[in-house]
């Protein structure tokens, strides 16, 4: 479970078995997530990639929706972005982990600098996956379960 659980999640980068995304496991257990991420196109994406784990999907535009989001949605993950226009990912994990501190929140972006690790940690995030290796995400969510 994320958390306290799982600080560790968030040092290195999970490598990807491409396995999962066809394995039997997957699906057989309702999941809803909720996607924080400014850009459309990387929401559909994202969408796509957690298409065969997650059974409902939820989407916000920017950290500033994500608290208000959660709280309607009560998702069992959130997939949160860094860079936002009115409110960072930083913000809203905070924001989100003080109304819920059992929530769990993977930060998916495409910065790779060991502050923002640390600073993604501290603020309760129980993962962090680079856009580029999306196909983490799926994996980080197997385990997770």
């Amino acid at each position: 479970m994320c958390g306290a659980t799982c600080p560790n999640r968030v040092f290195p980068s999970i490598p990807y078995s491409f396995q999962l995304l066809y394995g039997d496991s997957l699906g057989q257990a309702s999941m809803k997530l909720l996607i924080v991420e400014d850009n459309a196109s990387t929401r559909r994406l994202i969408r796509t990639i957690v298409a065969g784990v997650a059974t409902q999907v939820y989407e916000c535009a920017d950290g500033a929706e994500a608290l208000a989001s959660y709280i309607a949605h009560r998702p069992d993950f959130v997939l949160m972005d860094l860079a936002m226009q009115r409110m960072d990912g930083i913000t809203a994990t905070r924001q989100i982990r003080a109304s819920d501190p059992t929530a769990r929140i993977i930060i998916v972006t495409q910065y790779d600098e060991a502050d923002l690790r640390e600073e993604a940690k501290a603020a309760g995030a129980c993962g962090y996956v680079r856009k580029e290796n999306l196909l983490e995400v799926v994996q980080l969510l197997e385990e997770e379960r």
